[in-house]
Formats: C-alpha cells, sequence, structure tokens
C-alpha cells in the first residue's frame, strides 16, 4: 500500500465550514446513526466535504471530527487510509481517474493514460498550468464490458477512444463539462452489444393470424444467416415406440376402465369425492365434546395456525375455550383433523400444548 499523507502546510486552508446546504446533508447523515454511534457518519461526511472543496483539507477533517466529538486522529486514519480521498489539491474543473484493470487496459487504457500525459502532466495528482485538471490511474470501476472508461467525480465515461478523451478533456477545461453525456460515448444502451441485439428477436404474429390448420399457437422468427439442417430420413419413425420399461409398463384399456369404475362406485373419482368421502360425520362417538357459547369466548385465533375463518368454524362445532382443546384426546383430535381436513395439522401445530398454556392464563 502506498504511503498517504496530508499537503503542506503551504498549501493547506486555515479554516474549513460546510456551507448551508452541506451542513443540512452532513446532519442528515448523522441522523441516520444512533447517538452513541454517530461516528459512523464519519466517511458520508468526509465525502461531502470533499465534494465541496474538491479534496479532503487539514481543516474539513478537524471540523468532521468536531460535528461527530471524535479524537482528530480517528478522522486522519479514515482519510489516509481510503483513496477515494484526495488528500492534496486535484483539478479544479475535473479529476480524471483512468481504469487501469486488464479488460480497460486490453482496449487501450494505456492509450488513454498517454494522453493525460500530454494534456494535463507527466505525474499522477499533478494539475496542468492552469490548475483546471489532474489525472490517475484507478482500478476497476465496474463497466469491464464497455472498456475503457473513465470516471469523473461520480460520472463515467465509456467506450472511449483517444479522440473523444480528448474531446471531453476540452469540455472540461472550458467549464462545459456538464454538456458531456455520461455513460457509453458510442452507438448503445447501456452495456447492451454494440452491434445491436443479436437474441430474443422474434416476433409475436397478431392474434387475428396467430391460429394454425391444427389450432396451435404460431410465431414469425425473423430471418437468420444460418438454416437449421434437414434430419436424415433414416431417423424419421411413422410408428410410435412401444412402451415396455421395467419401471412400469401403460396400464390396458380394460384395467384402466375397471379402475374408473371402482372409483365412480366408490364416490372418488374427483378430489371433492374424495374428500367428501373422508369427512367424519358429525354424530361420531370421536366428536369432541361441545358446549354453549359463552358470555366471554376464548379468542381461538391466539393458536398458532388458527384465524378468524377456522375459529368460525370451530365455533359451529360447539368450542368456544382453551380448555376444550387443552383436553382432546388423540380419537378426538383425529376427529377434528379429518373434519378440517387438514391432514396432520393440528398435531403438527401442537394445538392441544398451545391450548394448555394459553388456559394457564
Amino acid at each position: 500500500m502506498s504511503v498517504r499523507r496530508l499537503a503542506d502546510e503551504n498549501v493547506q486552508p486555515e479554516s474549513f465550514k460546510f456551507n448551508r446546504e452541506n451542513s443540512s446533508v452532513a446532519k442528515g447523515w448523522i441522523k441516520k446513526y444512533p447517538k452513541e454511534r454517530k461516528a459512523s457518519a464519519v466517511i458520508p461526511l468526509l465525502m461531502i466535504a470533499q465534494e465541496q472543496e474538491g479534496w479532503v483539507t487539514k481543516a474539513s477533517i478537524e471540523h468532521v471530527a468536531g460535528m461527530l466529538e471524535i479524537p482528530y486522529i480517528r478522522v486522519l486514519e479514515v482519510a489516509t487510509f481510503y483513496t477515494q480521498f484526495m488528500l492534496k489539491p486535484v483539478g479544479s474543473r475535473a479529476h480524471i481517474q483512468v481504469c487501469g484493470t486488464t479488460p480497460c487496459m486490453l482496449r487501450g487504457s494505456e492509450k488513454l493514460m498517454a494522453v493525460c500525459k500530454r494534456r494535463i502532466n507527466q505525474s499522477q495528482f499533478e494539475t496542468n498550468e492552469a490548475g483546471t485538471l489532474s489525472w490517475e490511474e484507478v482500478e476497476c470501476q465496474g463497466a469491464c464490458v464497455n472498456a475503457p472508461m473513465i470516471m469523473v467525480a461520480k460520472d463515467t465515461y465509456e467506450d472511449l477512444t483517444e479522440e473523444r478523451l480528448e474531446e471531453i478533456l476540452d469540455a472540461f477545461e472550458a467549464g462545459n463539462g456538464n454538456d458531456i453525456k455520461p455513460g457509453p460515448q458510442i452507438d448503445r444502451i447501456y452495456s447492451a452489444p454494440a452491434g445491436g441485439m443479436t437474441t430474443l428477436q422474434t416476433e409475436i404474429v397478431p392474434s387475428t393470424a396467430r391460429k394454425s390448420k391444427a389450432g396451435k399457437s404460431e410465431f414469425k422468427k425473423q430471418p437468420s444467416s444460418a438454416t437449421k439442417p434437414a434430419r436424415p430420413a433414416s431417423h424419421v419413425s411413422t410408428t410410435a415406440p412401444a412402451v415396455d420399461t421395467p419401471v412400469g409398463k401403460r396400464k390396458s384399456a380394460e384395467a384402466q376402465q375397471k379402475e374408473k369404475a371402482a372409483r365412480a362406485k366408490a364416490g372418488t373419482h374427483s378430489p371433492k369425492g374424495r374428500q367428501a368421502a373422508a369427512a367424519p360425520s358429525l354424530d361420531d362417538k370421536n366428536r369432541p365434546p361441545q358446549m354453549q357459547k359463552p358470555a366471554s369466548a376464548d379468542d381461538l385465533k391466539r393458536i398458532s395456525g388458527v384465524g378468524p375463518k377456522l375459529e368460525g368454524v370451530l365455533n359451529d362445532l360447539g368450542i368456544y375455550t382453551f380448555a376444550q382443546i387443552a383436553k382432546w384426546k388423540k380419537a378426538e383430535r383425529d376427529w377434528v383433523d379429518g373434519y378440517l381436513r387438514f391432514k396432520g395439522r393440528i398435531e403438527r401445530d401442537n394445538w392441544v400444548k398451545q391450548a394448555k398454556e394459553l388456559a394457564k392464563e
């Protein structure tokens, strides 16, 4: 790691203070943290100071330390650790950060750095003669597919050539940097393919012409440069393969008919029929004891798994209190489970145990 120190005293301003707008923003950041943890706002406050002054001064570090009520050294160690903070004056109109990571390097970032050396200064972090521009090489800026690229403040400029970088530098040097649109500098949308889309180009035919003779939906595809080769005639089969696997064979038509007739006779040919057949009778001996609605019925919804609708069903069965549910035996639980078609839910949610605890209250 490179050694990072504050700029010489002769370039340090005597004092620093957030302007009215930035002071409000800084206080807003501090309020995002508990009072005893407001030191966590140190990085946002340093960034606001840098955006106001162009770089992080000694006076701004002292000011941030005072706002956060922490020692000066704690803010200093943060400012000197993170390379996003400029510790000496940079270009007053633009500080150019050129990505030098592998994808950008392979696509010409060295040529962009050569432009910066010629137009701005041979050394990084040094300004041009007018003090308006400076530059540095940085690591990945996160748009590798649009390499090579640079970043100025919070904006990225991608798909650069030497000529386009020259134009961007001219604009910033003249104070017209806002006229340059950030993002790709070629005809592409964000990170889409530079040559246009090559996939997902299927066009849906209007509904009036969508149905074929067979009644199936049809889609019109755009012409392709490559056509699918015809399948050799030797692979065409006119008969369906026989199904005869060791895992299981198809049931004969006669067996299927017999099975269907048996289900119909038992009244279980549909899911509703099966449920109706499985529901126990209200006169079953295992039905839990009932009671008349008391003056103050328990709130059965306090049992996990019981909602308003289910509470109404239980009340219809004469069940109003936790004490009733707490006394259910297994046969009674099975009856309610079957009546409600829960398939074991009463046991899984442990209604009886919950009811016992609630009844104690």
